[in-house]
């Protein structure tokens, strides 16, 4: 929300105003200003000081008897002169029904018009106040406000530690920027601080703590990770109809038009390659890579799933342009109802925020059993494409033998590619990085170089998940030839 709109809301007819921020400065700060022009006068309560305005109190401090929140409102009650009245932390007195009456017996009293601003980092309102009650979300500082705030903290620093001058690249700096959108001012303020004062420098190596604390901060810790690991197209082997599909997006995914790409289902086998296509997308569009964890967002407190995904959702939103990575997505979406239809409340939110959202957040959603997700989800129109990852072919098994030993600085061109790739029939992307392990142990256990042979034995000492599980891979086959695009 924006300042002309909050100014609108406090000079409007509402009397019960709830602020939620972690900010609370700042909240203050901006009330003062948003209401130095209005006849009534501007009043603050706290547990420890009682009322106050503007510093001073509004009795002697002998005479003070309005540190409960009880007394408070009984004093404002009693004043026969308008008043507006910011009572912080009041979250923690909200289920004592004498506050309830006595906040009623304000609103309802039109002479004089009190006004009551309610501020805390959360406030669960009682029904009866919830339907008499306007919500004034405070606006995030936007990049340009970010980079004052950055551009602030780096003079203070240089100001103490004899004016030396920060040293900054431009890309750390952008980057930097980019990690605290969503963030209230004194937030970006003291990570931007912590950037700086260890080196005196805002370089690349502080973006990974910047991040890590962000996402506590928002206690998206756990629901919502920051992936640092993404990964280039050359490192996925195969897939070659869904990379041609990514570079063919790429420029319209950073236009400004209403037809944007907004995201593709991965469908495949278990150790298929779909999470490291995820990465990929992020690494090839150089965006960052947020990965949702569905299984931590169930909450045993009723409304508290839906509002961990809301939260969460609405954060890749302030991060955007962004990849959203929600692995096997079946597993948050096919819940037992037991809990009173908690599965279909999750999908209700997640389909709303996939038809609405106007950011720049392209999802990237895996699945293992797509017999588990609901029609409603597999609609043309929710994703851009299904795509099938399906069982590597010869020619990709021996990409993918080719990038494993690369990895581990292993010479590819000393291993029979074709060979391993033929008797590797069968088997996933990751069934093949575990044979290759496997023979680097072994190697290592004999005191001898690693060799075809040694990953021959272990292929051979391995039963695939196409033989293990024949039946489930058949069946999933089956619905995707129909249904979906193959990604190779």
């Amino acid at each position: 929300m924006d300042s002309q709109d909050l100014q609108l809301l406090l000079h409007g007819t509402a009397s019960l105003l709830v602020v939620e921020t972690f900010d609370e400065p700042r909240a203050i700060e901006l009330l003062i200003s948003f209401l130095k022009s209005d006849p009534a006068p501007l009043f603050k309560w706290t547990v420890t000081d009682g009322i106050q305005r503007a510093g001073l109190s509004l009795m002697s401090e002998s005479e003070n008897k309005s540190f409960e929140l009880s007394d408070a409102l009984s004093e404002i009650k009693r004043q026969t002169t308008q008043g507006i009245y910011v009572l912080c932390d009041s979250h923690a007195f909200l289920d004592d029904p004498k506050n309830i009456r006595l906040i009623k017996d304000i609103l309802f009293n039109k002479i004089p018009a009190h006004k009551i601003i309610l501020l805390s980092h959360e406030l669960n309102l009682p029904a009866e106040l919830a339907r008499l009650a306007v919500k004034i979300p405070l606006a995030v500082p936007n990049e340009e406000e970010i980079l004052n705030l950055i551009r602030e903290e780096a003079a203070l620093w240089a100001q103490n530690n004899g004016r030396k001058k920060i040293q900054a690249d431009a890309p750390a700096l952008n980057a930097l920027v980019s990690s605290l959108r969503g963030l209230p001012h004194i937030d970006v303020r003291r990570l931007a601080r912590g950037a700086i004062a260890d080196d005196g420098a805002i370089t690349e190596s502080d973006l990974p703590q910047v991040n890590k604390a962000k996402f506590e901060l928002m206690n998206m810790d756990g629901v919502l990770h920051f992936e640092y690991d993404t990964a280039k197209l050359s490192e996925v082997a195969g897939l070659n109809t869904f990379k041609k599909w990514l570079n063919e997006r790429r420029p319209a995914f950073f236009e400004d038009n209403d037809d944007i790409p907004k995201g593709v289902l991965l469908l495949g086998v278990q150790g298929g390659g779909k999470s490291l296509a995820a990465k990929a997308v992020a690494g090839v569009w150089g965006v960052p890579l947020l990965r949702l964890d569905m299984a931590q967002l169930f909450n045993k407190y009723i409304g508290e799933t839906e509002r961990n995904l809301r939260q969460a959702l609405a954060l890749a939103d302030t991060l955007s342009p962004c990849v959203l990575w929600v692995d096997e997505l079946e597993k948050g979406l096919a819940q037992s109802d037991a809990e009173g239809g908690l599965s279909k409340r999750i999908l209700g939110t997640l389909l709303t925020w996939m038809s609405e959202r106007k950011s720049r957040v392209f999802m990237v959603a895996t699945s293992n059993n797509i017999q588990q997700l609901p029609a409603e989800l597999l609609r043309k129109g929710r994703f851009d494409e299904i795509f099938f990852v399906d069982l590597p072919v010869r020619a990709v098994r021996a990409q993918i033998f080719k990038i494993h030993l690369q990895k581990r600085q292993l010479n590819p061109s000393s291993f029979d590619l074709q060979r391993l790739s033929v008797i590797s029939d069968g088997f996933t992307g990751a069934e093949i990085e575990q044979a290759v392990v496997s023979s680097i142990y072994n190697a290592r256990a004999r005191k001898r170089e690693v060799d075809s042979e040694l990953i021959y034995a272990a292929i051979q000492r391995t039963r695939p998940l196409s033989i293990v599980m024949a039946e489930v891979m058949q069946n999933l086959r089956a619905w995707a030839k129909e249904r979906a695009v193959g990604a190779d």
